[in-house]
């Protein structure tokens, strides 16, 4: 990792950064999923920040949502304009210290972003998996991450931190493996997504599966299903934002423009806006892993997987403190769903600290640079990492 680079006159990076790779489940030894397929060999792309303490237990797993990667921070190259995507969170100095903490942060099997999914070589036909990939679980990401940890030498986690899908993950270590978390932050996450989540995601998935170029997941020696991939993305992205946020950003003003055009152009900005969110997503993310982790996500239910229908149940079996953080105007996983994780955990007897942040961004706020989530964070890490393991 290179010296500290300033990319402006306040902000302070980790430096330059390279992917790494970690690769495991070779046959015989291939990976059980949930599901009960087998998957391997399987390859996590990961990225690494800091320095791991001689004593190994100041190390903090960062948790991506559904488009992320494992590039939290960072840059590629010194020239490289685009930072990792929580680069206002992680690095010196910042929310998570990276000058006080081994930042680990690994991109999901499923995704298309350096791990094992459908877009990956299939070793039984010497071809990209497609739909052959099999269903993943959020419990199968973690059993994954869990590997990779285990390749790191890293027998206790200090935190576990990640919002949206990466919230989920969060959840799932604490019960999944409790012994190896000994704090936690969900942020804007659920234990389960509600019908209005699910009916969002299934709309997604239908319009990338009624782009003729799909092709039943059969597309990598073609067209890509390009259209179908924007439109999901234009879904999804009007989820992440908010009423308000929309209303400030765009209201109904027109794009380049002074009135109406009487045909089916963008005349709106907001509609420019989803235009160019699709058209960008689609030359980094493949469609096939748009569907598998939006069904992992689905298929998440912490009470039913693990305290037979029971959260409570479920959350016994966590071990590890809590910092649970949700935004106000969050209306994809809104407070109430916060609130029902902070609930199990004190009915559990849990150290848990709850916030609910005030922010008009939506879904998205905890992913934007602000004062509040790096003061919370920051301060609630400093408790543990001085507190010591339980």
């Amino acid at each position: 990792m290179s010296e500290y680079i300033h990319h402006d006159k306040d902000r302070v990076s980790v430096g330059v950064v390279a992917k790494q790779y970690f690769s495991f489940a070779a046959p015989p030894g291939e990976m059980v999923l949930e599901s009960g397929a087998r998957l391997g060999p399987v390859v996590i792309a990961y990225e690494t920040y800091g320095a791991l303490a001689p004593d190994r237990r100041n190390a903090v797993l960062v948790l991506h949502a559904l488009s992320g990667d494992s590039h939290v921070a960072g840059y590629y190259s010194a020239d490289d304009e685009k930072p990792g995507w929580w680069d206002c969170m992680v690095g010196p100095g910042k929310g998570i210290d990276t000058d006080r903490f081994f930042v680990i942060c690994a991109n999901v099997i499923g995704s298309c972003m350096g791990s094992t999914g459908p877009s990956s070589m299939n070793p039984a036909t010497g071809r990209t998996y497609g739909l052959d990939f099999p269903v993943v679980t959020i419990g199968d990401m973690v059993t994954a991450q869990r590997a990779l940890v285990d390749h790191l030498g890293i027998d206790r986690l200090l935190c576990v931190v990640g919002g949206s899908i990466g919230g989920m993950q969060v959840l799932e270590w604490c019960v999944r493996y409790p012994e190896r978390v000994a704090a936690a932050i969900p942020l804007a996450t659920t234990m389960r997504h509600s019908a209005l989540a699910i009916a969002f995601n299934e709309v997604a998935r239908q319009s990338i599966m009624a782009d003729p170029n799909w092709n039943h997941g059969d597309y990598y020696d073609g067209a890509k299903p390009a259209l179908g991939l924007a439109v999901a993305r234009m879904i999804g992205h009007i989820t992440y934002l908010s009423d308000e946020s929309m209303r400030h950003k765009f209201g109904r003003r027109l794009q380049d423009k002074s009135d109406f055009s009487f045909n089916f152009d963008a005349d709106f900005q907001v509609e420019s806006y989803l235009r160019y969110q699709g058209r960008k997503f689609v030359d980094r993310f493949d469609a096939n892993s748009f569907l598998y982790i939006t069904k992992a996500a689905d298929y998440f239910d912490l009470g039913k997987q693990h305290g037979g229908g029971s959260a409570v149940k479920a959350l016994s079996k966590a071990r590890a403190r809590f910092l649970v953080i949700s935004f106000t105007s969050d209306w994809l996983y809104p407070t109430y769903q916060a609130k029902e994780i902070v609930k199990a955990l004190k009915k559990n007897g849990r150290d848990v600290s709850f916030c609910e942040i005030e922010a008009e961004w939506g879904h998205d706020a905890f992913l934007i640079p602000g004062e509040r989530l790096p003061m919370l964070i920051r301060g609630f890490l400093e408790r543990v990492h001085h507190g010591g393991a339980e």
